[in-house]
Order: C-alpha cells, then structure tokens, then sequence
C-alpha cells in the first residue's frame, strides 16, 4: 500500500492534520519556483482550551537546503480551540526544487498559562499529491 504524502499528529490531546499540492511550477526549461499550497487542520480532542501563539516550520527541498520558518500565529490569527473544536487554514510554501518536505511545531497555551509544543508531522510537497478538498477555514 502506497504510503500518504500527508500527516496527521496528535500531541497532548491536539491534532494536527497536514496535506499540500503543487500549485505551479515554472515552464519547461525555466528556472524557478515551485509553489505549494497546503492545507493545516487543528482539532482539540483533549478536554482543556487550548490557543495558538506561534509557530516554527522546518522546510527541506530535494537538494536538502534548509529554512526554518518563525512566527507569531498562523494566516494572522491565534486561533483558541476549546475541546472538540477544529480550525482550518490554507497557505503556501515556494521551493527551488520540485519536491521537498515540510514538519515544524506550533506553540500552544493553556488557559492556566502553561504552554506547549505541538508536533506538526513531516509531510510532503510532492507533485503527485491529490489537491486539496475546497474547505473554507473554520472553528
């Protein structure tokens, strides 16, 4: 069986669903990017609120050239998942190369002010991967 380009992750109760497709590519015999969307979904399956403050991305194209994303918040917005509750975003990755990989973590706080580091799974920015279901971004 074929394994998936996408991930699914859960730590201490939050899930973390990841796919991407290739978007565009540069034309034939041009130098370029190719640009990926992807697609995150955040899900509280614990029993305790939970908002996100920031995240790290780990981005590796074919040729193993690394960049490291740091922000605060995703698309704008800290979204406070309350348990059962789910957020969806949409957003985009450039590569020099066709194909590369993708994992990272967000930063979450408890209402008691605790944080913690949830693992966003490798996934990858292939151009064989399915498009990604029309979603709009939700709670």
């Amino acid at each position: 069986m074929p394994q998936s380009p996408h991930s699914d992750t859960i730590t201490a109760g939050i899930r973390i669903r990841a796919a991407a497709h290739l978007r565009s590519r540069p034309g034939p015999g041009a130098a370029g990017v190719h640009e990926y969307e992807y697609q995150i979904t955040m899900s509280n399956e614990g029993d305790q609120p939970a908002r996100l403050l920031a995240r790290h991305w780990i981005i590796l194209d074919s040729e193993n050239r690394r960049e490291d994303v740091r922000g605060r918040g995703v698309i704008g917005e800290f979204p406070k998942l309350m348990p059962g509750e789910s957020y969806t975003y949409q957003s985009r990755c450039p590569l020099r190369t066709p194909w590369g990989t993708m994992e990272g973590s967000y930063l979450f706080e408890r209402d008691s002010g605790a944080t913690l580091e949830v693992r966003i799974g490798r996934f990858f920015l292939v151009p064989s991967a399915p498009p990604l279901p029309l979603e709009q971004r939700s709670r």
